[in-house]
């Protein structure tokens, strides 16, 4: 018979252990009080109606309603770059660094910088090009003890911070593109934001035999976007593609290669975290898979899928100078699974 100390002990037990493969050993506290001082200097800078655009409940709907596209497409709430001065503007940057490593930040205010790029390229005709209009969305009140979380989000730009109690973070989904891939003319020409995503992944799949690459392009014609899009959350499918434990330990590597590429825009406590969740799930579960073409300036399309995450880039607009990436947490996505931990344990505990 189960008592209900057993049944306690043993729905503590198993959140423990969910908890520990889920989210690795690692809490980010330094990070979490960083942002938290972060966000808090930023908001003090605020005029007051400046605070209310910015400021939002940690329940609103508009945490989880995220997008990449221009905010003329997609009209955002929270405070643009637009409406601060340049001592408001300093403390955002501060803020959004707190959420990045140094890769990622000039990643980051790289892509902001190419909407000027586009507005001269499209001379009005298009969606609007604003380097700032990318906005600070604050959810909740940013203290170490609280649950709370924050976003940057504008055109080919969505970061998304959720922070449990100051002792977890969730980073995703969190989304990087670039238009155009690369800058062909003017002052800026030769210009790569998302260099690495493309060239390390290409030279993985050039490195296989014919058989495992047969195995990784899953077909021949790129979609035309990443298949998740802006969805709230995505599930694990069927693996598709070339699986790890099949590959070489060089390829092997060649894999972890990438995938840190993407880790590491996040800080470095971050990054750690989520490499050691892939590895406790296991390398050589995650599966490799292209389609398109396979050269520079075709179409072309990755997903690298493993146990907790998925990774999709796609560049096939603009021909095929148009990158689109994101990183998804099947168990972590806005903190979703992080919170349901949390208050599973919280419930044990009484």
């Amino acid at each position: 018979m189960v008592t209900r100390t057993h049944l306690m002990l043993l729905l503590g037990l198993t959140s423990a252990l969910i908890a520990t493969w889920t989210y690795g050993s690692y809490h980010p506290a330094k990070t979490s009080a960083e942002m938290a001082t972060a966000a808090r200097g930023f908001l003090a800078a605020l005029n007051p109606e400046q605070k209310v655009k910015a400021s939002l409940k940690f329940e609103d709907d508009e945490r989880m309603r995220w997008h990449f596209i221009p905010d003329s497409m997609w009209p955002r709430k929270g405070i643009p770059f637009k409406e601060l001065d340049g001592a408001q503007r300093k403390l955002a940057h501060s803020f959004l660094s707190t959420g990045l490593s140094r890769r990622g930040y000039l990643k980051a205010t790289t892509i902001m910088s190419l909407e000027a790029i586009l507005k001269e390229l499209e001379q009005g005709k298009g969606p609007v090009r604003d380097s700032d209009l990318y906005f600070f969305s604050i959810f909740g009140e940013p203290l170490e003890t609280q649950t709370w979380g924050w976003r940057v989000e504008g055109h080919h730009l969505s970061l998304n911070f959720t922070v449990v109690k100051g002792e977890l973070i969730a980073t995703a989904p969190t989304f990087f593109g670039s238009n155009p891939a690369e800058v062909k003319a003017g002052p800026r020409q030769g210009l790569r934001v998302l260099a690495k995503e493309e060239d390390l992944a290409r030279e993985l799949l050039h490195s296989l035999d014919e058989s495992h690459r047969s195995l990784a392009i899953i077909m021949k014609a790129a979609p035309d976007d990443i298949i998740t899009k802006n969805s709230r959350r995505v599930e694990p499918s069927s693996p598709a593609g070339l699986p790890a434990s099949q590959m070489t330990q060089k390829q092997k590597d060649q894999l972890m290669t990438l995938l840190e590429e993407y880790a590491h825009n996040m800080p470095e406590e971050l990054a750690a975290g989520e490499l050691e969740k892939l590895h406790q799930a296991g390398v050589d579960k995650i599966h490799f898979a292209w389609a398109g073409g396979l050269n520079r300036g075709e179409r072309h399309y990755y997903r690298i899928q493993g146990p907790t995450f998925l990774v999709e880039y796609d560049n096939t607009q603009n021909n095929a100078n148009h990158i689109h990436t994101v990183w998804r947490s099947f168990d972590g996505d806005f903190g979703v699974d992080l919170l349901r931990l949390h208050y599973e344990q919280d419930h044990t505990k009484r």
